[in-house]
């Protein structure tokens, strides 16, 4: 016969009969779950409307130092059993369907609290019981937990460094005139939340600017997300910038895709190569920029983003607005902060400088850490097309290839020509385009010669589309590899 505070039958149970009474039903099974449930637990406690102690089984009130159940009836339950909840169960009418509740010395217990009600729903009471005296019971599930939060917490850190800012202003290496200004500029850039528009050639800085500016903004603690415009399939770009929602087209993630603008809310969004960005877009870029919100592709919903944009082209963009590529009230809307890279060729003071911390970016894996000025010297008669990028290039070429802990002027002749007896004397060995043409087709060269011929791996290196590398290869007559 059972202990609990429910009415047991002795005789047998006929189901059947008991199936034609739905209360009798209801009640053989409450009994039951009760008869299991303080059979298999480590301890069963009920306690009245005012929390005190109504009944507890012998296994319970033993735990707790009572010989007999009967010493722990009529107490508040807190002075039974110090760590109980079940006030609150009584007090909200709330269940606690798994709880850890500490018990003596160092263990822990797991327990289930269930309100009890009357026929009107009013809470008369509470059932606790504790289901396991050690977590070891419960150590898959809670493996799995920790396992499952350590897992989200690096994808967090992860993603939250991914979107800090790289750079600040004294990444951006110069104390010329030209840079001085540059950085002038940018600082006050810093202080204000419009448009920032960065003009220049490859190489000249653009993205260290954009991380400075961020970094330096009232926006730096949220997120700084980049966009590379040139490196995204036209056919992908609106779903990047905007997001889409589920089953938006095929191609598309099924589960739907937030875009940039989405992710870079309350943040920075740089937008590298806006020159880049396909007409039909333009006109939801302004959209955003004039009303802050935006519709996923697909979607029927109007998202609301307060976005910073920082923008940044190689491109002559009032070119492209006079042969009608870009649209006019988009560059007007871009070109209220504008800022110009200069060259390198037109900064060649910082050249010293620029070296400097190329090399001693590259000392840790390269060894390499002075140039002569000799070297230097023979640096400033070149024509830099890639600038600041290409600089690095060289000079980590040139380590490469020598065993001298200082590079000199033969170690950097071997890799640019720099035309040094027409330079000295005014005459420049060919002109820029010409230049930057084949400044260009050298970089692609090296890097599908690095890649094994194979187009899709040069142009994730050079970070630019498939599509606009074999352009590219087209037009300065650069043969694909069999």
């Amino acid at each position: 016969m059972t202990t609990g505070p429910f009415a047991h039958p002795t005789a047998p149970i006929d189901l059947t009969t008991l199936l034609a009474d739905y209360d009798a039903v209801r009640q053989w099974a409450i009994q039951s779950m009760f008869d299991t449930m303080e059979d298999f637990c480590e301890g069963t406690v009920i306690v009245d409307h005012e929390a005190r102690i109504v009944w507890i089984n012998a296994r319970y009130a033993a735990r707790f130092g009572f010989a007999e159940p009967a010493g722990a009836i009529g107490r508040p339950v807190e002075e039974v059993i110090a760590h109980s909840q079940m006030r609150d169960v009584v007090r909200t009418g709330k269940p606690q369907l798994l709880d850890i509740m500490p018990a003596a010395g160092h263990e822990s217990l797991v327990v289930t609290r269930l309100p009890l009600k009357d026929k009107s729903g009013q809470v008369v009471g509470a059932i606790g019981f504790a289901l396991f005296d050690q977590l070891q019971s419960l150590s898959p599930i809670v493996a799995k937990f920790s396992q499952l939060k350590k897992e989200l917490a690096s994808a967090q850190e992860s993603l939250a460094q991914a979107r800090k800012p790289k750079y600040s202003f004294d990444s951006f290496i110069g104390t010329g005139e030209a840079a001085t200004e540059v950085k002038r500029r940018a600082r006050r850039a810093a202080q204000m939340d419009s448009p920032v528009l960065l003009l220049g050639e490859t190489g000249t800085g653009k993205e260290v600017l954009a991380h400075a500016i961020h970094a330096a903004s009232a926006r730096a603690g949220k997120p700084l997300v980049s966009l590379n415009m040139a490196a995204i399939p036209e056919t992908l770009l609106e779903a990047e910038l905007f997001g889409a929602a589920p089953g938006a087209y095929s191609g598309l993630d099924r589960k739907g895709r937030i875009g940039k603008f989405e992710l870079a809310d309350g943040g920075t969004l740089f937008l590298d190569e806006m020159g880049e960005l396909p007409l039909a877009l333009q006109s939801k870029l302004l959209r955003v920029l004039q009303d802050k919100e935006f519709e996923p592709l697909g979607a029927n919903k109007v998202i609301r983003a307060d976005v910073r944009i920082i923008a940044a082209t190689s491109a002559p963009l009032l070119q492209r607005v006079e042969s009608g590529a870009f649209r006019a009230d988009l560059f007007y809307r871009l070109n209220v902060l504008t800022i110009g890279t200069p060259p390198l060729r037109d900064r060649a003071e910082d050249l010293p400088a620029l070296c400097q911390a190329v090399l001693d970016e590259l000392a840790l894996t390269c060894g390499v850490r002075h140039i002569s000025a000799a070297a230097v010297e023979y640096l400033r008669h070149y024509h830099w097309p890639g600038n600041v990028r290409e600089l690095r290039n060289v000079l980590e070429r040139a380590i490469m290839l020598s065993d001298r802990a200082e590079l000199q002027v033969d170690d950097l002749a071997a890799l640019i020509d720099v035309g040094h007896g027409r330079a000295a004397l005014g005459e420049p060995d060919q002109d820029y385009q010409s230049a930057m043409l084949a400044f260009e087709k050298r970089l692609l060269e090296e890097a599908l010669q690095a890649a094994g011929g194979r187009a899709a791996l040069a142009a994730q290196r050079l970070g630019i589309g498939r599509a606009t590398l074999y352009k590219k290869m087209t037009a300065l007559g650069i043969k694909p590899a069999r």
